[in-house]
Protein backbone atom coordinates (compact mmCIF):
# COMPACT_ATOMS: atom_id res chain seq x y z
CA UNK A 1 0.00 0.00 0.00
CA UNK A 2 1.07 3.62 -1.10
CA UNK A 3 0.58 6.67 0.69
CA UNK A 4 1.00 10.30 -0.13
CA UNK A 5 1.77 13.32 2.23
CA UNK A 6 1.92 17.01 1.97
CA UNK A 7 5.22 18.24 3.96
CA UNK A 8 5.30 22.04 4.91
CA UNK A 9 8.30 23.13 6.23
CA UNK A 10 11.32 21.85 4.62
CA UNK A 11 14.14 24.10 3.52
CA UNK A 12 16.90 22.43 2.24
CA UNK A 13 17.87 18.23 1.39
CA UNK A 14 18.87 18.04 5.31
CA UNK A 15 15.33 18.60 6.14
CA UNK A 16 13.75 15.93 3.33
CA UNK A 17 16.85 13.62 5.31
CA UNK A 18 15.14 14.59 8.59
CA UNK A 19 11.36 13.50 7.18
CA UNK A 20 12.53 10.52 5.80
CA UNK A 21 14.31 10.04 8.52
CA UNK A 22 11.17 10.38 10.85
CA UNK A 23 8.54 8.34 8.37
CA UNK A 24 11.05 5.17 8.28
CA UNK A 25 10.50 5.11 12.56
CA UNK A 26 6.60 4.46 12.15
CA UNK A 27 5.87 0.74 12.23
CA UNK A 28 4.80 -0.98 8.99
CA UNK A 29 6.86 2.00 6.61
CA UNK A 30 9.12 -0.10 4.37
CA UNK A 31 10.44 3.11 2.04
CA UNK A 32 9.97 6.41 2.19
CA UNK A 33 10.70 9.47 -0.68
CA UNK A 34 10.63 13.04 0.19
CA UNK A 35 10.91 15.09 -2.87
CA UNK A 36 11.63 18.87 -1.47
CA UNK A 37 10.63 20.84 -5.29
CA UNK A 38 7.02 18.92 -4.92
CA UNK A 39 6.84 19.21 -0.97
CA UNK A 40 5.05 15.71 -0.97
CA UNK A 41 6.34 12.14 0.55
CA UNK A 42 5.96 9.02 -0.76
CA UNK A 43 5.32 6.29 1.60
CA UNK A 44 4.97 2.41 1.44
CA UNK A 45 3.29 0.47 3.63
CA UNK A 46 4.02 -3.21 3.99
CA UNK A 47 0.19 -5.25 4.14
CA UNK A 48 0.14 -5.34 7.61
CA UNK A 49 0.22 -2.01 8.54
CA UNK A 50 -3.32 -1.83 9.71
CA UNK A 51 -6.09 0.33 8.80
CA UNK A 52 -5.55 3.48 6.38
CA UNK A 53 -6.95 6.28 8.06
CA UNK A 54 -4.72 5.42 11.52
CA UNK A 55 -1.87 4.72 9.62
CA UNK A 56 -1.88 8.10 8.18
CA UNK A 57 -2.55 9.03 11.39
CA UNK A 58 0.92 8.02 12.54
CA UNK A 59 2.57 9.19 9.76
CA UNK A 60 1.88 12.53 10.21
CA UNK A 61 2.49 12.97 14.35
CA UNK A 62 5.64 11.30 13.18
CA UNK A 63 6.29 14.30 11.03
CA UNK A 64 5.01 16.80 13.57
CA UNK A 65 6.95 15.53 16.23
CA UNK A 66 10.59 15.98 13.71
CA UNK A 67 9.43 19.70 13.56
CA UNK A 68 7.64 19.70 9.89
CA UNK A 69 4.11 19.81 9.29
CA UNK A 70 2.18 16.95 7.31
CA UNK A 71 -1.12 16.03 5.97
CA UNK A 72 -2.79 13.59 4.06
CA UNK A 73 -3.10 13.71 0.15
CA UNK A 74 -6.49 12.71 -0.65
CA UNK A 75 -7.98 10.66 -3.24
CA UNK A 76 -9.26 13.53 -4.25
CA UNK A 77 -6.59 14.08 -7.22
CA UNK A 78 -8.09 17.65 -8.26
CA UNK A 79 -7.56 19.06 -4.94
CA UNK A 80 -5.85 22.45 -5.51
CA UNK A 81 -3.54 23.99 -3.33
CA UNK A 82 -3.15 27.62 -5.52
CA UNK A 83 -5.08 29.49 -2.44
CA UNK A 84 -2.54 28.40 -0.19
CA UNK A 85 0.18 28.75 -2.10
CA UNK A 86 -0.78 32.25 -3.12
CA UNK A 87 -1.15 33.15 0.54
CA UNK A 88 2.37 31.95 1.42
CA UNK A 89 3.38 34.13 -1.93
CA UNK A 90 1.79 36.89 -0.64
CA UNK A 91 3.98 36.64 3.12
CA UNK A 92 7.06 35.66 1.42
CA UNK A 93 6.50 39.03 -1.20
CA UNK A 94 6.10 41.23 2.15
CA UNK A 95 9.13 39.78 3.86
CA UNK A 96 11.19 40.63 1.07
CA UNK A 97 9.64 43.82 0.94
CA UNK A 98 10.27 44.81 4.44
CA UNK A 99 13.69 43.41 4.84
CA UNK A 100 14.85 45.45 2.08
CA UNK A 101 13.37 48.57 3.11
CA UNK A 102 15.32 48.28 6.18
CA UNK A 103 18.68 46.84 4.90
CA UNK A 104 18.58 49.91 2.38
CA UNK A 105 19.59 52.97 5.02
CA UNK A 106 22.51 50.27 6.45
CA UNK A 107 23.98 49.72 3.12
CA UNK A 108 24.00 53.86 2.94
CA UNK A 109 27.13 54.04 4.36
CA UNK A 110 28.93 51.94 3.04
CA UNK A 111 27.64 52.54 -0.78
CA UNK A 112 28.42 56.50 -0.37
CA UNK A 113 31.89 55.32 0.81
CA UNK A 114 32.82 53.56 -2.28
CA UNK A 115 32.63 57.62 -3.58
CA UNK A 116 34.31 59.16 -1.32
CA UNK A 117 31.51 60.66 0.73
CA UNK A 118 31.97 60.13 4.57
CA UNK A 119 28.51 59.21 5.65
CA UNK A 120 27.25 57.11 8.99
CA UNK A 121 24.09 56.39 10.82
CA UNK A 122 23.99 56.99 14.53
CA UNK A 123 24.81 53.58 16.30
CA UNK A 124 21.18 53.42 17.26
CA UNK A 125 19.95 53.61 14.16
CA UNK A 126 21.66 50.80 12.57
CA UNK A 127 20.68 48.43 15.78
CA UNK A 128 16.93 49.79 15.64
CA UNK A 129 16.91 48.76 11.69
CA UNK A 130 18.92 45.45 11.57
CA UNK A 131 17.73 43.88 14.76
CA UNK A 132 13.67 43.35 13.35
CA UNK A 133 15.70 42.23 10.15
CA UNK A 134 17.33 40.07 12.22
CA UNK A 135 14.76 38.19 14.83
CA UNK A 136 11.41 38.99 12.96
CA UNK A 137 11.72 38.45 9.49
CA UNK A 138 14.93 36.41 10.29
CA UNK A 139 13.04 34.02 12.61
CA UNK A 140 12.30 31.23 10.58
CA UNK A 141 16.13 30.34 9.56
CA UNK A 142 16.31 30.48 13.55
CA UNK A 143 12.92 27.80 13.93
CA UNK A 144 14.36 25.39 11.58
CA UNK A 145 17.72 25.30 12.62
CA UNK A 146 16.68 24.54 16.12
CA UNK A 147 14.21 21.72 14.42
CA UNK A 148 17.55 20.43 12.95
CA UNK A 149 19.48 20.74 16.21
CA UNK A 150 16.78 18.81 17.81
CA UNK A 151 17.34 15.89 15.21
CA UNK A 152 20.90 16.06 15.92
CA UNK A 153 21.92 17.44 12.68
CA UNK A 154 22.19 20.70 10.68
CA UNK A 155 20.60 22.32 7.92
CA UNK A 156 21.10 25.67 5.66
CA UNK A 157 18.86 28.04 7.96
CA UNK A 158 21.51 26.95 10.62
CA UNK A 159 24.08 28.61 8.79
CA UNK A 160 22.23 31.22 8.22
CA UNK A 161 21.46 31.51 11.39
CA UNK A 162 25.20 30.89 13.29
CA UNK A 163 26.48 33.25 10.59
CA UNK A 164 24.18 36.31 10.80
CA UNK A 165 24.06 36.16 14.53
CA UNK A 166 27.88 35.90 14.44
CA UNK A 167 27.39 39.18 12.39
CA UNK A 168 25.27 40.79 14.40
CA UNK A 169 26.04 39.79 17.96
CA UNK A 170 29.83 41.17 17.33
CA UNK A 171 28.44 44.46 15.97
CA UNK A 172 26.17 44.41 19.12
CA UNK A 173 29.09 44.47 21.74
CA UNK A 174 31.49 47.02 19.14
CA UNK A 175 28.58 49.23 19.61
CA UNK A 176 27.92 48.83 23.34
CA UNK A 177 31.87 49.65 23.91
CA UNK A 178 31.59 52.81 21.85
CA UNK A 179 33.19 51.65 18.81
CA UNK A 180 31.62 53.86 15.96
CA UNK A 181 33.50 53.23 13.03
CA UNK A 182 31.79 51.76 9.87
CA UNK A 183 34.71 49.23 9.27
CA UNK A 184 33.87 48.10 12.81
CA UNK A 185 30.32 47.23 12.37
CA UNK A 186 28.33 44.50 10.20
CA UNK A 187 25.29 45.25 10.85
CA UNK A 188 24.46 45.57 6.94
CA UNK A 189 26.18 42.57 6.45
CA UNK A 190 24.01 40.44 8.41
CA UNK A 191 21.11 42.13 7.03
CA UNK A 192 21.64 41.60 3.54
CA UNK A 193 22.30 37.67 4.07
CA UNK A 194 19.03 37.42 5.34
CA UNK A 195 17.09 39.64 2.67
CA UNK A 196 19.09 37.89 -0.09
CA UNK A 197 18.10 34.03 0.98
CA UNK A 198 14.15 35.73 1.57
CA UNK A 199 14.27 36.66 -2.15
CA UNK A 200 15.72 33.18 -2.72
CA UNK A 201 13.16 31.38 -1.06
CA UNK A 202 10.47 33.51 -2.86
CA UNK A 203 12.13 33.01 -6.04
CA UNK A 204 12.15 29.05 -5.21
CA UNK A 205 8.34 28.92 -4.38
CA UNK A 206 7.73 30.55 -7.48
CA UNK A 207 10.18 28.29 -9.88
CA UNK A 208 8.41 25.35 -8.29
CA UNK A 209 5.06 26.61 -8.63
CA UNK A 210 5.44 27.04 -12.53
CA UNK A 211 7.11 23.87 -12.72
CA UNK A 212 3.97 21.95 -11.44
CA UNK A 213 1.60 23.81 -13.97
CA UNK A 214 1.69 20.10 -16.16
CA UNK A 215 -0.67 19.15 -12.71
CA UNK A 216 -2.86 21.95 -13.02
CA UNK A 217 -3.29 21.64 -16.80
CA UNK A 218 -4.01 18.27 -16.56
CA UNK A 219 -6.33 18.78 -13.84
CA UNK A 220 -8.07 21.31 -15.98
CA UNK A 221 -8.83 18.53 -18.62
CA UNK A 222 -11.59 16.97 -16.52
CA UNK A 223 -14.68 19.61 -16.55
CA UNK A 224 -15.18 21.10 -13.21
CA UNK A 225 -19.16 20.49 -13.76
CA UNK A 226 -21.33 17.21 -15.05
CA UNK A 227 -24.66 17.39 -16.44
CA UNK A 228 -26.59 14.97 -13.80
CA UNK A 229 -30.08 13.62 -15.44
CA UNK A 230 -32.33 12.55 -12.80
CA UNK A 231 -33.33 8.77 -12.39
CA UNK A 232 -35.98 7.87 -14.25
CA UNK A 233 -36.30 10.64 -15.83
CA UNK A 234 -35.94 12.10 -19.59
CA UNK A 235 -32.77 13.65 -20.34
CA UNK A 236 -33.82 17.19 -20.11
CA UNK A 237 -34.51 17.02 -16.48
CA UNK A 238 -30.93 17.55 -15.95
CA UNK A 239 -28.96 19.45 -13.19
CA UNK A 240 -25.31 20.50 -12.64
CA UNK A 241 -23.66 19.02 -10.07
CA UNK A 242 -19.57 19.27 -8.94
CA UNK A 243 -17.80 16.09 -11.20
CA UNK A 244 -15.85 15.23 -7.72
CA UNK A 245 -19.07 14.33 -6.92
CA UNK A 246 -20.26 12.01 -9.52
CA UNK A 247 -20.72 7.98 -8.63
CA UNK A 248 -20.26 5.06 -10.52
CA UNK A 249 -24.11 4.24 -12.29
CA UNK A 250 -24.86 7.78 -12.80
CA UNK A 251 -26.28 8.97 -15.78
CA UNK A 252 -24.29 12.44 -17.44
CA UNK A 253 -25.77 14.25 -20.49
CA UNK A 254 -22.82 15.44 -22.48
CA UNK A 255 -23.04 18.00 -25.04
CA UNK A 256 -21.06 19.06 -28.10
CA UNK A 257 -17.81 20.21 -27.90
CA UNK A 258 -18.09 19.43 -23.71
CA UNK A 259 -15.57 17.21 -22.17
CA UNK A 260 -16.39 13.98 -20.80
CA UNK A 261 -16.57 14.11 -16.93
CA UNK A 262 -15.40 11.03 -16.31
CA UNK A 263 -14.59 6.86 -18.13
CA UNK A 264 -18.29 5.54 -18.70
CA UNK A 265 -20.24 3.89 -21.37
CA UNK A 266 -22.69 5.68 -24.06
CA UNK A 267 -26.69 4.83 -23.23
CA UNK A 268 -27.82 7.34 -25.93
CA UNK A 269 -26.52 8.89 -28.82
CA UNK A 270 -23.46 8.68 -31.21
CA UNK A 271 -20.44 11.22 -31.93
CA UNK A 272 -17.33 11.60 -33.25
CA UNK A 273 -15.11 11.65 -29.64
CA UNK A 274 -11.42 13.64 -29.44
CA UNK A 275 -8.96 10.93 -27.88
CA UNK A 276 -5.64 12.35 -28.24
CA UNK A 277 -5.58 13.02 -24.18
CA UNK A 278 -5.02 8.99 -24.67
CA UNK A 279 -3.70 7.93 -27.56
CA UNK A 280 -2.40 10.78 -29.27
CA UNK A 281 -3.93 10.32 -32.49
CA UNK A 282 -5.33 13.72 -34.16
CA UNK A 283 -8.36 11.51 -36.36
CA UNK A 284 -11.72 11.74 -33.62
CA UNK A 285 -12.99 8.36 -33.02
CA UNK A 286 -17.11 7.05 -33.50
CA UNK A 287 -18.19 6.54 -30.37
CA UNK A 288 -21.94 5.09 -30.30
CA UNK A 289 -24.33 3.33 -27.64
CA UNK A 290 -22.50 0.70 -25.79
CA UNK A 291 -19.29 2.49 -26.77
CA UNK A 292 -16.72 3.12 -23.96
CA UNK A 293 -15.36 6.44 -22.97
CA UNK A 294 -13.13 8.15 -21.36
CA UNK A 295 -13.16 11.03 -18.79
CA UNK A 296 -11.55 14.22 -20.25
CA UNK A 297 -11.91 13.21 -23.89
CA UNK A 298 -13.67 15.74 -26.05
CA UNK A 299 -17.15 15.08 -27.72
CA UNK A 300 -17.98 16.06 -31.16
CA UNK A 301 -20.67 16.98 -32.70
CA UNK A 302 -22.94 14.68 -31.23
CA UNK A 303 -25.24 14.04 -28.46
CA UNK A 304 -24.08 11.63 -25.73
CA UNK A 305 -25.89 10.23 -22.64
CA UNK A 306 -23.20 8.73 -20.77
CA UNK A 307 -23.56 5.92 -17.64
CA UNK A 308 -20.70 6.55 -15.00
CA UNK A 309 -18.31 4.00 -14.76
CA UNK A 310 -16.21 5.12 -12.01
CA UNK A 311 -15.71 8.12 -10.15
CA UNK A 312 -13.99 11.08 -11.13
CA UNK A 313 -10.91 10.05 -8.51
CA UNK A 314 -10.46 6.46 -9.80
CA UNK A 315 -10.85 7.90 -13.97
CA UNK A 316 -8.45 7.39 -16.36
CA UNK A 317 -7.17 10.89 -16.09
CA UNK A 318 -6.92 10.76 -12.24
CA UNK A 319 -4.53 7.83 -13.05
CA UNK A 320 -2.49 9.99 -15.36
CA UNK A 321 -2.28 12.86 -13.28
CA UNK A 322 -1.19 10.32 -10.12
CA UNK A 323 1.56 8.74 -12.17
CA UNK A 324 3.06 12.12 -13.61
CA UNK A 325 2.80 13.41 -10.03
CA UNK A 326 4.56 9.93 -9.00
CA UNK A 327 7.26 10.37 -11.45
CA UNK A 328 8.01 13.74 -10.28
CA UNK A 329 8.26 12.59 -6.55
CA UNK A 330 10.59 10.07 -7.45
CA UNK A 331 14.01 9.92 -6.88
CA UNK A 332 16.70 8.67 -9.43
CA UNK A 333 19.61 7.34 -8.61
CA UNK A 334 21.78 10.54 -8.87
CA UNK A 335 19.62 12.88 -6.32
CA UNK A 336 19.90 9.36 -3.98
CA UNK A 337 23.84 10.12 -3.78
CA UNK A 338 23.30 13.88 -3.22
CA UNK A 339 20.89 13.40 -0.17
CA UNK A 340 23.52 11.84 1.66
CA UNK A 341 26.17 14.22 0.54
CA UNK A 342 23.48 17.12 1.68
CA UNK A 343 22.95 15.04 5.12
CA UNK A 344 26.57 15.03 6.33
CA UNK A 345 27.34 18.46 4.47
CA UNK A 346 26.42 20.93 7.40
CA UNK A 347 28.40 19.23 10.02
CA UNK A 348 31.22 19.39 7.34
CA UNK A 349 30.99 23.27 6.79
CA UNK A 350 30.70 24.09 10.72
CA UNK A 351 33.45 22.23 11.11
CA UNK A 352 35.07 24.14 8.13
CA UNK A 353 34.33 27.76 9.62
CA UNK A 354 35.46 26.33 13.77
CA UNK A 355 39.08 25.32 11.67
CA UNK A 356 38.65 28.85 9.78
CA UNK A 357 37.88 31.29 12.95
CA UNK A 358 40.60 29.36 15.00
CA UNK A 359 43.63 29.74 12.52
CA UNK A 360 43.03 33.21 11.82
CA UNK A 361 42.80 33.70 15.65
CA UNK A 362 46.06 32.40 15.46
CA UNK A 363 47.12 33.87 12.80
CA UNK A 364 45.86 37.37 13.27
CA UNK A 365 45.56 37.84 17.04
CA UNK A 366 42.51 39.33 16.81
CA UNK A 367 38.64 37.69 17.17
CA UNK A 368 36.90 40.45 14.87
CA UNK A 369 38.34 39.41 11.54
CA UNK A 370 38.55 35.69 12.59
CA UNK A 371 34.96 36.06 13.35
CA UNK A 372 34.21 37.32 9.99
CA UNK A 373 36.08 34.91 8.02
CA UNK A 374 34.20 32.30 9.92
CA UNK A 375 31.12 33.57 9.02
CA UNK A 376 31.77 34.11 5.40
CA UNK A 377 32.25 30.04 5.34
CA UNK A 378 29.03 29.78 7.14
CA UNK A 379 27.07 32.20 4.27
CA UNK A 380 28.63 30.92 1.03
CA UNK A 381 28.41 27.91 1.98
CA UNK A 382 24.63 27.78 2.12
CA UNK A 383 23.71 24.15 0.25
CA UNK A 384 20.38 25.74 -1.47
CA UNK A 385 21.00 24.50 -4.86
CA UNK A 386 22.83 21.08 -3.78
CA UNK A 387 19.44 19.52 -2.79
CA UNK A 388 16.80 21.56 -5.06
CA UNK A 389 18.42 21.31 -8.31
CA UNK A 390 17.54 17.70 -8.97
CA UNK A 391 14.33 17.69 -8.04
CA UNK A 392 13.51 20.56 -9.42
CA UNK A 393 15.02 19.43 -12.63
CA UNK A 394 12.68 15.98 -12.71
CA UNK A 395 9.55 18.56 -12.00
CA UNK A 396 10.32 20.51 -14.97
CA UNK A 397 11.18 17.53 -17.37
CA UNK A 398 8.07 15.67 -16.45
CA UNK A 399 5.88 18.72 -16.50
CA UNK A 400 7.16 20.18 -19.89
CA UNK A 401 6.41 16.13 -20.56
CA UNK A 402 3.10 15.66 -19.70
CA UNK A 403 1.91 19.20 -21.52
CA UNK A 404 3.62 17.50 -24.83
CA UNK A 405 1.68 13.96 -23.96
CA UNK A 406 4.70 11.81 -22.98
CA UNK A 407 3.61 10.36 -19.53
CA UNK A 408 7.10 9.43 -17.44
CA UNK A 409 6.58 6.65 -14.54
CA UNK A 410 9.73 7.26 -13.46
CA UNK A 411 12.71 9.67 -12.49
CA UNK A 412 14.91 7.19 -13.42
CA UNK A 413 14.23 7.21 -17.04
CA UNK A 414 15.27 10.72 -17.15
CA UNK A 415 18.58 10.25 -16.17
CA UNK A 416 18.88 6.67 -18.47
CA UNK A 417 17.42 8.85 -21.52
CA UNK A 418 21.12 9.90 -22.74
CA UNK A 419 21.98 6.47 -23.75
CA UNK A 420 18.70 6.56 -25.88
CA UNK A 421 20.22 5.60 -29.50
CA UNK A 422 17.02 4.22 -31.07
CA UNK A 423 13.16 5.61 -30.93
CA UNK A 424 10.40 3.85 -32.12
CA UNK A 425 6.92 5.08 -32.61
CA UNK A 426 4.07 2.34 -33.24
CA UNK A 427 1.00 4.11 -33.77
CA UNK A 428 -0.08 6.32 -36.94
CA UNK A 429 -0.75 10.15 -36.22
CA UNK A 430 1.25 10.05 -33.57
CA UNK A 431 4.03 12.43 -34.81
CA UNK A 432 1.66 14.66 -37.10
CA UNK A 433 0.24 18.42 -35.81
CA UNK A 434 -2.97 17.18 -35.47
CA UNK A 435 -3.97 19.10 -38.90
CA UNK A 436 -4.94 17.43 -41.89
CA UNK A 437 -3.75 19.03 -45.27
CA UNK A 438 -5.52 18.26 -48.44
CA UNK A 439 -2.46 17.59 -50.51
CA UNK A 440 -4.28 16.55 -53.91
CA UNK A 441 -7.32 15.09 -55.70
CA UNK A 442 -8.48 14.07 -59.07
CA UNK A 443 -11.77 15.49 -60.52
CA UNK A 444 -13.47 12.85 -62.80
CA UNK A 445 -15.74 13.84 -65.79
CA UNK A 446 -15.69 17.18 -67.38
CA UNK A 447 -15.76 19.29 -64.15
CA UNK A 448 -12.87 21.40 -63.84
CA UNK A 449 -10.72 20.77 -60.66
CA UNK A 450 -12.09 24.65 -59.23
CA UNK A 451 -15.37 23.74 -59.59
CA UNK A 452 -15.39 20.41 -57.62
CA UNK A 453 -13.54 21.91 -55.39
CA UNK A 454 -15.89 24.53 -55.20
CA UNK A 455 -18.54 22.39 -54.79
CA UNK A 456 -16.92 20.17 -51.91
CA UNK A 457 -16.34 23.51 -50.00
CA UNK A 458 -19.89 24.19 -49.96
CA UNK A 459 -20.76 20.80 -48.75
CA UNK A 460 -18.51 20.81 -46.23
CA UNK A 461 -19.08 24.62 -45.12
CA UNK A 462 -20.11 25.13 -41.15
CA UNK A 463 -18.77 21.41 -40.32
CA UNK A 464 -15.94 21.31 -37.59
CA UNK A 465 -14.82 17.90 -38.61
CA UNK A 466 -11.24 17.87 -39.12
CA UNK A 467 -11.22 16.55 -42.91
CA UNK A 468 -13.85 19.07 -43.85
CA UNK A 469 -11.74 21.51 -42.18
CA UNK A 470 -8.97 20.10 -44.49
CA UNK A 471 -11.04 20.87 -47.97
CA UNK A 472 -12.17 24.40 -46.93
CA UNK A 473 -8.29 25.40 -46.09
CA UNK A 474 -7.51 24.49 -49.48
CA UNK A 475 -11.07 25.93 -50.92
CA UNK A 476 -9.87 29.36 -49.34
CA UNK A 477 -6.36 28.89 -50.65
CA UNK A 478 -7.52 28.76 -54.30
Amino acid sequence: MKQTLAITGMTCASCVAHVEAALHKVPGVTEASVNLATEKAEVTLDDGAGAAPEVVTQLVRGVIAAGYGARAVTDDVFARDDALQHVRDRHEVRAVIAAALLTAPLLLSMLLGSIGIAFMLPLWLQWALATPVQFVLGWRFYRAGFIALKNHSGNMDLLVALGTSAAYGLSTVQALRGVDSMHALYYEASSVVITLVLLGKLLESRARRQAANAIRALQSLRPDTARLIDPGRPTRFNRAIPTEHLLAGDRVLVMPGERIPSDGVIEEGESDVDESLLTGESDAVTKHAGSRVTGGTVNGLGRLVVVVSTSAAESTLARIIRLVASAQATKPPIQRQVDRVSAVFVPIVLGIALVTFLGNLWLLGSVEPALINAVLVLVIACPCALGLATPVSILVGTGVAARQGILIKDATALELAHAVTVVAFDKTGTLTEGKPVLQAFQPVGNETAEAVLAAAAGLQSGSEHPLAKAVLALAAER
